[in-house]
């Protein structure tokens, strides 16, 4: 399940003030957010190699959640599919409306809501789900299909990501019991939320969104999630705090050291073109 519907507003406002790094590049801006902006010298986007990687990793059904923007992401995966370029992957996609009197979708749980409607097959199966705009490597997929448990999520080591520290400050971090098993996920940490993160060994994992979840067990959490009280969406992490308030064991921790390349805003279009040139197949595993 790769969730693609949002608004790409931090791109278009870098792009707008800071300049796409050429005019064809402004154009798939303007055209599908950052869902369309080309990451090689053919112009694929970061979606195919994201399919490639969890392809890899022996997955077989991508649900692609889209967004009102996202019309032309759409397009373009059945033109490639059609010519043969995701071989052993059917495609299924779904859409997250923006409810009327709102100017933006109501978050990433909301998301998934909408997306598992378009599968009910899964009932009685556990999937993965991750952004569209993360380049989760093969490792990472495997570590989620052959978890034995209903539910996990990525562990990353916080040292092993290749951003800036400022970035790095932001990501929200675990907390987990000697076991292995998420005890929480605190977001926008601070020193204190550090603290409380860091293992015995100096280590600290942090989240970078993606989840392996039960199908029945997910769903009516994230149709009874609350809209968040400030923001006013409704978000995965908080639907994973739902589940470890009914069962503190629910969600295991899955540890991994390696980046996470990113595309958030325009300046991060040329760290991840040079870093696909460097790395053959986009794979932070290879």
């Amino acid at each position: 399940m790769i969730l693609a519907g949002g608004l790409s507003s931090r791109m278009a406002a870098t792009a707008s003030q800071f300049g796409a790094p050429d005019a064809v590049t402004s154009a798939q801006i303007a055209r599908g957010g950052k869902t369309m902006v080309g990451v090689d010298p053919a112009g694929r986007p970061l979606i195919s190699y994201l399919t490639w990687n969890a392809a890899s990793a022996g997955y077989a059904q991508v649900v692609l959640l889209l967004g009102g923007r996202n019309a032309a992401l759409r397009e373009y995966i059945e033109e490639r599919s059609a010519a043969g370029e995701f071989p052993g992957i059917r495609w299924t996609f779904a859409t997250q409306p923006v409810p009327e009197g709102r100017s933006k979708p109501l978050g990433t749980a909301d998301a998934l809501d909408h997306a598992l409607r378009a599968v009910p097959e899964w009932s009685g199966h556990a999937f993965t789900v991750c952004n569209g705009d993360n380049l989760y490597s093969p490792r990472a997929f495997r570590l989620m299909a052959e978890c034995e448990a209903p539910h996990a999520l990525i562990d990353y080591d916080r040292s092993a990501l290749r951003f800036d520290e400022e970035r790095i400050r932001s990501f929200a971090v675990l907390v987990k019991d000697a076991a292995g098993y998420l005890q929480e996920i605190i977001e926008k940490p601070g020193e204190a939320g550090l603290a409380r993160a860091r293992e015995a060994s100096g280590r600290v994992g942090v989240s970078m969104n993606i989840f392996r979840f039960s199908y029945d067990a997910i769903l009516p959490v994230l149709r009874s999630l609350p809209l968040h009280p400030v923001r006013g969406e409704k978000e995965l992490p908080a639907a994973v705090e739902a589940l470890l308030r009914a069962d503190p064991h629910a969600v295991r921790a899955l540890p991994l050291a390696e980046h996470v390349p990113d595309l958030t805003g325009v300046h991060d279009i040329g760290v991840l073109r040079d870093y696909l040139a460097r790395v053959p197949g986009g794979s932070a595993a290879s």
